[in-house]
């Protein structure tokens, strides 16, 4: 029977695109391993493919190759995870500024739909809910700035925090402490106010780093979902 698995570039591209998916969506988690021929059968790619993309994803700093044991996804420490969070806030800083000043109006205005949401998702109790909207913000003000490199070194550092490494979103009264920070961001670019909107992303993200320090030594990694910038 032939082997219709993709080969080549475009398999490698499809098991490191499924790969970042699952890692953002937390589908996997920190130190969870990552097996060739499982992939290869569940992706539809060649078991070639799948190892060279586990190399790409391990030069991301996303996936661990562990001689005579395979490649797992690797563990980011909180010290790490604090350091790259202050990375992400001068990156997000600046994408605010350039979102307000530069996007399009009506670009702006939408996002005040999703700051309703937010609201919605907060006051229901929906936590599930508000992390994935939080996302979507943060993923549109940086598609908005226009600023593609800042966008694709946050894509890197973001798949770098493994969505269940420490508990933030799911700590209580995290998500009526960041609901009003995600507020002050969307209401800075909508009125177009780039040094407010740069001002609000970092102080934001300086919140994240708060919860990270204190995040309990003892706590597992994977124990719970993690929505950094939550």
């Amino acid at each position: 029977m032939a082997d219709n698995r993709v080969t080549g570039q475009e398999g490698r591209r499809l098991v490191s695109t499924a790969i970042r998916r699952a890692l953002s969506a937390g589908d996997l988690v920190p130190g969870q391993r990552l097996v060739e021929q499982e992939l290869s059968e569940s992706l539809h790619a060649t078991r070639n493919c799948v190892r060279e993309a586990l190399q790409d994803l391990a030069a991301e700093g996303l996936v661990e190759l562990v001689p005579r044991r395979g490649a797992r996804v690797r563990v980011v420490s909180v010290e790490e995870a604090i350091q790259i969070t202050e990375c992400r806030a001068a990156l997000e800083g600046l994408c605010a500024r350039r979102a307000a000043e530069h996007a399009p109006a009506q670009q702006r205005e939408g996002l005040r739909e999703i700051g309703t949401r937010m609201r919605e998702a907060v006051a229901g109790g929906d936590l599930n809910t508000y992390s994935a909207l939080n996302r979507e913000l943060h993923a549109r003000i940086a598609e908005m700035s226009g600023q593609k490199v800042a966008g694709g070194l946050l894509d890197r550092l973001k798949g770098q925090m493994v969505r269940y490494q420490f508990r933030l979103a799911l700590r209580p009264g995290r998500p009526t402490k960041s609901l009003p920070q995600h507020l002050a961001i969307i209401e800075a670019v909508v009125t177009g106010d780039g040094h407010a909107a740069e001002a609000a992303a970092r102080a934001h993200l300086d919140s994240v780093i708060e919860e990270l320090r204190a995040t309990p030594a003892a706590e597992p990694a994977g124990s719970a979902a993690l929505t950094v910038g939550a």
